[in-house]
């Protein structure tokens, strides 16, 4: 059994307003890029590394030291774009799809989506909504309250037979904000395994603030 990575951290992060892709700012020490290709590297279950980005020069002399790391290949327009051109270079029996952006994954949740998507086919993290949930109306208006009992925050990674996902994107050119939705859309069962509510995607000057909160907390 061999399993993939694919770490998507092609866009361009606006909301953080840093001028420069996020994942190249740094969290106590390490670029968030850093953090993230960490995780994998140190799992025994990944045997491959691909990094999707569009400053493939910068993310070179980051990441060479990873001795998993197999390719860094161009991003694309649209995540799907980045998410395929990845998927060309993994070789694994599955592959576990992962944004750049999430540093803070514990290798415990990498270890048990990995296994759940070896038993159901695919699978990924997720935490439960805590909040009340209502659904609007067309002037912004309460129309109904939404039972949060089955209600999840998807996080990734994301795993899934690599030549099922691969099929999918070849056969698909619509677009979706991540891949289990794709999955959904040809009828793929996605188990979803409780993750970590710190799994955040850091996206905001305020995240990038909360994950060196959350990381001093684990004395990293």
């Amino acid at each position: 059994m061999k399993i993939s990575a694919v770490i998507v951290a092609a866009g361009s992060g606006t909301r953080m307003k840093a001028g420069k892709n996020k994942v190249f700012l740094e969290l106590l020490g390490k670029t968030i890029l850093e953090h993230t290709v960490s995780a994998f590297e140190n799992m025994a279950k990944i045997d491959e590394i691909i990094v999707v980005t569009n400053e493939i020069e910068e993310a070179t002399k980051i990441l060479s030291k990873y001795s998993k790391l197999k390719a860094i290949v161009q991003g694309g327009a649209v995540r799907g774009e980045s998410v395929q051109n990845g998927l060309k270079k993994a070789t694994g029996d599955f592959v576990a799809i992962h944004d750049g952006a999430r540093a803070l994954t514990l290798p415990e949740d990498i270890e048990n989506v990995l296994d759940a998507a070896v038993e159901f086919g695919a699978a990924a993290l997720g935490v439960k909504c805590k909040d009340t949930l209502k659904m609007a109306d067309e002037n912004g208006f309460i129309k109904e309250t939404v039972d949060r009992e089955f209600l999840y925050n998807i996080q990734t990674p994301q795993v899934f037979r690599l030549s099922e996902i691969k099929e999918m994107y070849e056969k698909c050119d619509e677009v979706f904000t991540d891949d289990c939705a794709l999955a959904e859309k040809y009828g793929i069962k996605v188990k979803i395994v409780d993750g970590s509510y710190d799994n955040i995607k850091i996206t905001t000057p305020d995240d990038l603030d909360l994950a060196e909160r959350i990381l001093r907390k684990r004395g990293e």
